[in-house]
């Protein structure tokens, strides 16, 4: 079917993301339960463990450092060049200008929203990274807010004060947890810009040509 290969990349991520949430998920409540089993705890349920703090926070703590990833990305890629990296722009070709964009918003097949005016034509132009880094603060938002309520209920275990919700911002735990997965994000990111350079995958638009010079930028 044309719709299944037309958007085949799109349905397996999906696919193999909703397997691994469901894998998370299940393999989660089972070491939520031997936990509560180690301390004479009550057990829960498995739709209880789908909005408990504890999966929640492990999941957006996930989210955020795959966003933060992919909008510091898309950011620095526009700023900075890495020569003949496939994951860097060509610094000897111009974006276009601020007019040839307003002379192209009008081309039949172009989006509609470059017709609406310079402002929203200078947004769209960057929507692309704004959306993702608003999908990273939500994501550290709700990871920071869940892992605060997973601290409060550890220290009420023990006899402890609850830290507040703006306490835990500051809470070395909260950083360990979000910068144990920001600096894997970070090196796997500058490992495929160099990588590009030297390397090659077939067929792949994340690689240059088999045949492409080393010093050739952009794929």
């Amino acid at each position: 079917m044309r719709w299944l290969r037309d958007n085949g990349l799109t349905i397996v991520l999906l696919l193999l993301f909703g397997g691994s949430i469901l894998g998370q998920w299940v393999a989660g409540w089972h070491v939520a339960n031997e936990d509560a089993l180690r301390h004479d705890l009550p057990l829960m349920s498995l739709s209880a463990y789908a909005a408990s703090p504890e999966f929640l926070s492990s999941v957006f703590e996930n989210w955020e450092s795959e966003f933060l990833q992919m909008s510091a990305y898309v950011v620095l890629t526009a700023i900075l060049i890495q020569r003949g990296s496939a994951e860097s722009r060509d610094p000897d070709e111009s974006d276009l200008r601020d007019d040839q964009l307003e002379l192209q918003a009008h081309k039949p097949d172009a989006p509609s929203i470059l017709r609406w005016g310079p402002v929203w034509r200078a947004l769209y132009a960057r929507s692309l990274g704004i959306v993702l880094g608003l999908l990273f603060l939500l994501s550290f938002l709700i990871h920071w807010t869940q892992s605060a309520k997973v601290a409060a209920q550890e220290a009420l275990a023990h006899g402890e004060a609850a830290p507040t919700t703006l306490a835990f911002l500051f809470d070395a735990q909260l950083w360990f947890e979000s910068l144990q997965n920001w600096q894997s994000e970070f090196l796997s990111t500058a490992v495929l810009v160099v990588l590009s350079i030297f390397l090659r995958q077939r067929e792949s638009p994340e690689s240059k040509a088999v045949a492409a010079p080393h010093a050739q930028t952009g794929p």
